[in-house]
């Protein structure tokens, strides 16, 4: 029968480190209680070899017939049995630190195979669908996920030291809103009214701010309704955070200081390798206009008071089909996404977005048609988004209203308008500094990963047919 409980008193872990000392063919008088998987048997006569995996690492099981109660059933173990063993610490002969059993309980059964016992689970759709085994077949999985969860924990951490409150705001919202992005539609049976799952957390932060929430926070899901690719999935991890009295400058001198330290928290180090190749978090980072990264690479001087015909010219030449509502803005931030995006490898703040493409970043002084805007890139992806608030209801109004005009015109990741935000600005909102960082697109790089799927415990896959 199935036991309820086992009372476990060591980690695998625990026992390498307390139990270092002993020699070959010494025995300890400690008796310890592990549990785990059996991820590996061999049986010798009678002596049988396993290997007990738990949370923390792997130790041997070292069974004898005059010793181990039941132990012809121990030799017939399958691989994944969940067991746990009662023993004196020993290391054997040959070396190897050990669990001397001498009494186990089987603690629930593997049904399925765990995959070749050296190589693990290969089959990605196995991999991805059943996660609960790829974590125990393969280590690499787990270690992925950790380093993901460390980044989660050191970010939320770094966050409270700085003053932030951490803050919840609703999933379920009446308008889609807060980026531009298409969004899912659900239904609310008891309203009877259609309500979309959020593309972000912004609005309602920055209603925070206007109650007097100087720093605020939230580090939660948010929905977008779009493909998915080894760099996005439809749900994904956000960290969301404004600050009073701050702008764009502000809020960049902070991203970098925050994005290096958690790194350091995670690896020990800001200098690592991603992909085989060198990459650093640390801190300053280079600060450079779209405007100067683009006309680099296009070869000639280009911004957003270029003319549309000719930037648009420029984009066809490289393919990118131009939309007959892009202004020039627009057509800047493509032809820098066509040249310029994929070429960032060190952490690098590309600054003065149109906008056109910013209806919730504050107007640059010294140029209206810019705004104080920063996207952070790192091997050549977008890592972080941030501004300085757009806090005019006026001028707020009238960039939903042209958001309007671009959904109208055929632009299904346009924004609409938000009576309720325009309300809460006309209450006020001082000036304020926003950031937004793609926490999985991080945990990618402290992991080094090049698939989004390997830093989220359970991806969004197409569902099976007949399952």
């Amino acid at each position: 029968m199935i036991p309820y409980r086992f009372e476990h008193t060591a980690f695998a872990r625990q026992i390498h480190e307390g139990w270092a000392r002993l020699e070959s063919a010494e025995e300890s008088a400690d008796e310890v209680a592990v549990a785990g998987r059996v991820m590996l048997l061999r049986v010798q006569g009678k002596l049988a070899f396993a290997t007990l995996r738990d949370s923390s690492g792997e130790i041997q099981l070292f069974a004898l017939s005059a010793v181990t109660g039941d132990f012809d059933d121990f030799s017939h173990l399958h691989l994944g049995d969940w067991i746990g063993a009662r023993g004196l610490v020993v290391r054997t002969k040959r070396g190897e630190l050990s669990v001397k059993v001498t009494s186990w309980v089987r603690l629930a059964n593997a049904q399925h195979n765990f995959g070749d016992k050296w190589a693990g689970i290969s089959d990605f759709d196995v991999r991805y669908r059943h996660r609960e085994a790829d974590l125990w077949a393969n280590p690499d999985s787990r270690d992925s996920l950790q380093r993901r969860f460390a980044v989660v924990q050191a970010l939320r951490r770094r966050c409270w030291d700085q003053g932030f409150v951490e803050v919840e705001t609703p999933i379920l919202n009446a308008i889609a809103t807060g980026a531009a992005a298409r969004p899912f539609v659900t239904h609310h049976n008891a309203l009877d009214s259609e309500f979309f799952l959020r593309i972000a957390p912004e609005l309602w932060l920055k209603r925070l701010v206007v109650g007097g929430f100087e720093r605020v926070f939230e580090l939660g899901r948010v929905f977008r309704n779009e493909g998915v690719s080894p760099r996005h999935n439809p749900e994904f991890t956000m960290l969301e955070l404004y600050a009073a009295y701050w702008n764009y400058a502000d809020m960049m001198d902070f991203t970098e200081a925050l994005v290096s330290a958690v790194a350091l928290d995670v690896l020990g180090t800001s200098e690592t390798t991603y992909q085989d190749r060198e990459f650093s978090f640390a801190a300053p980072w280079p600060r450079r206009s779209m405007a100067e990264l683009t006309s680099q690479a296009v070869g000639e001087d280009v911004s957003v008071h270029t003319s549309r015909a000719h930037l648009a010219g420029l984009l066809e030449e490289r393919d990118v089909s131009v939309h007959p509502s892009w202004g020039a803005g627009r057509c800047l931030a493509e032809l820098f996404e066509a040249t310029c995006e994929t070429d960032l490898w060190d952490p690098i703040f590309v600054t003065d977005f149109p906008v056109e493409v910013s209806p919730l970043a504050r107007r640059r002084a010294d140029d209206p048609e810019l705004t104080e805007r920063f996207e952070a890139y790192a091997a050549g992806r977008e890592l972080a988004n941030g501004f300085s608030e757009l806090n005019d209801p006026e001028d707020q109004r009238s960039r939903f209203e042209e958001q309007a005009r671009l959904a109208a015109a055929g632009d299904d990741e346009a924004m609409k308008i938000d009576e309720d935000y325009i309300r809460a600005l006309e209450w006020g909102l001082p000036p304020t500094a926003g950031l937004g960082i793609g926490v999985d697109r991080l945990a990618m790089l402290i992991a080094d990963e090049s698939n989004i799927r390997e830093i989220i415990a359970f991806p969004t896959l197409k569902p099976l047919t007949g399952s």
